[in-house]
């Protein structure tokens, strides 16, 4: 009788072993498309079987085991770090080059082609007053064109300023939402699958804004730490990072009126700018403080923008105040044709204008000499579409050439980005893929597993039935003895 209930004993206990790995298996297959969700195992021990020492043998469960391979994880991180790069570099960049039409039809170019071309007419015809009014039209379109330029480069540069300042608030958000899980995990669940699918799918969102490590600990709780340097999370504590605009100090700067750089600060208030490589904060960071100060200025230079504004203003007013109106006597000295903010290297093309005091007959058509030449200033300015000389250029490039080279740039920029997108998509999916190989849920599998438990389950449910069948008719054999 005693060996009929042990043996009942170890069959219940595998009953709840077998029911056991059926719910980890249904919980695969009911969580194979949540996102984070690694499939999940129920190990099954043997117990010991001595007889004499009153172990009866049988199967207990193990603990559940998780397929997450961390390698893996972080493979996929890495690949979305480089992939939230570029696509937020494509982005930025393709608004950026709207800025700059090199098909002469619009813009700068256009403007600086019909100035040219009144040049050349007003060479022409030095005294006529509608070729010289053409040429302060002109001048006042070629003026509206580089404001509009700059005004279009600012308010780009605000909303590089605005999508960083976001960014560094969805790196906050998810971060807090890491600590509050690992809170969790500090309460004992560290080992719940729902627990460690939520962490997983935070990390994956996490590694389109910014790079980062993440490990995980022995009491089951993740540490992110920025470029593996910089705390995010640390147990259940977050530690924020902030976003300021402020001049940089090493090298010391050489215009503190030009705009700032974007600064990314630690929770202890350091500069972890230098850190961030990577992700959507990494593009917007490098577009905001390395490449948009080509073009508007910062702290150690002007901005190829306000070059060429000033360049051409310069050059243009140096050729007219050096010529002559008229041979007098006295003779009557030109008038400089534009006026910019000379205080502020990096709002010039912002401030260009036409001055206001200037007249059609005050434009200076006559070169001094010797010897005079009644058109020669106006044919020098002329001649500004096609430079002869090194005071003509800028850098050793005409105007044209010289703008066509910052449209270029960006361009050029922009190519590079777009192939680097398609390149990490590809390398994103092959990770992904990877990952789901190694630690996803495979429904043929779980299928397989369901069938298996399911019949050993009713196996076991049937040898309960027959053990209890012959307890029955023991019991009554023993009633009819007595």
């Amino acid at each position: 009788m005693s060996n009929l209930l042990a043996s009942l004993s170890v069959s219940s206990g595998a009953l709840n072993a077998f029911d056991q790995a059926l719910e980890t298996t249904q919980n695969n297959v009911a969580n194979a498309q949540t996102p984070g969700y690694a499939a999940q195992t129920q190990t099954l021990d043997s117990v010991s079987f001595a007889p004499d020492l009153g172990e009866v043998g049988g199967v207990r469960t193990g603990p559940v085991v998780s397929a997450r391979d961390e390698f893996a994880e972080q493979n996929v991180h890495n690949q979305n770090m480089l992939l939230g790069s570029a696509t937020q570099s494509v982005n930025g960049l393709t608004s950026l080059q709207n800025l700059f039409d090199i098909s002469g039809t619009t813009g700068i170019p256009s403007a600086l082609n019909s100035l040219f071309q009144s040049f050349s007419n007003w060479s022409e015809s030095p005294n006529d007053a509608n070729a010289r009014q053409n040429v302060l039209n002109n001048a006042a379109s070629l003026a509206s064109a580089f404001q509009e330029t700059a005004q279009g480069l600012q308010q780009f540069t605000q909303t590089t300023n605005a999508q960083i300042q976001q960014t560094v608030a969805n790196i906050n958000q998810l971060a807090a939402q890491l600590a509050a899980d690992n809170q969790e995990a500090l309460q004992g669940n560290s080992n719940d699958a729902g627990l460690d699918a939520n962490v997983h799918n935070t990390l994956d969102q996490l590694s389109q804004y910014v790079n980062f490590t993440a490990t995980k600990q022995a009491d089951g709780t993740y540490t992110v730490l920025i470029d593996g340097q910089t705390p995010l999370v640390m147990g259940a504590t977050q530690f924020s990072v902030g976003f300021q605009m402020a001049q940089p100090s090493t090298p010391p700067p050489t215009d503190l009126n030009a705009p700032p750089h974007a600064v990314i600060l630690g929770s202890d208030g350091r500069d972890v700018t230098s850190q961030i490589s990577s992700g959507q904060l990494g593009s917007l960071l490098n577009l905001r403080n390395t490449l948009l100060p080509t073009y508007i200025g910062d702290a150690y230079q002007p901005g190829d923008i306000n070059t060429m504004a000033q360049q051409f203003a310069d050059r243009v007013n140096g050729l007219l105040t050096s010529g002559n109106v008229s041979d007098g006597p006295p003779p009557v000295t030109g008038t400089a044709l534009f006026t910019y903010d000379a205080t502020n290297p990096a709002n010039v093309a912002q401030s260009l204008a036409v001055n206001p005091a200037i007249t059609g007959d005050q434009l200076a058509a006559i070169q001094p000499g010797p010897p005079e030449v009644s058109n020669g200033t106006a044919l020098a300015l002329a001649n500004l579409s096609n430079p002869q000389s090194a005071a003509d250029e800028i850098n050793g490039q005409s105007y044209t050439q010289f703008f066509a080279g910052m449209a270029s740039r960006v361009g050029t920029a922009l190519n590079q980005a777009t192939n680097q997108q398609t390149a990490q998509q590809s390398a994103v999916a092959q990770a992904e893929n990877l990952r789901q190989q190694t630690s996803g849920v495979n429904l043929d599998e779980e299928a397989i597993s369901l069938v298996q438990f399911q019949r050993a389950y009713d196996a076991n449910s049937r040898f309960i039935t027959v053990i209890d069948d012959i307890t029955g008719d023991l019991v009554n054999m023993i009633d009819a003895a007595s």
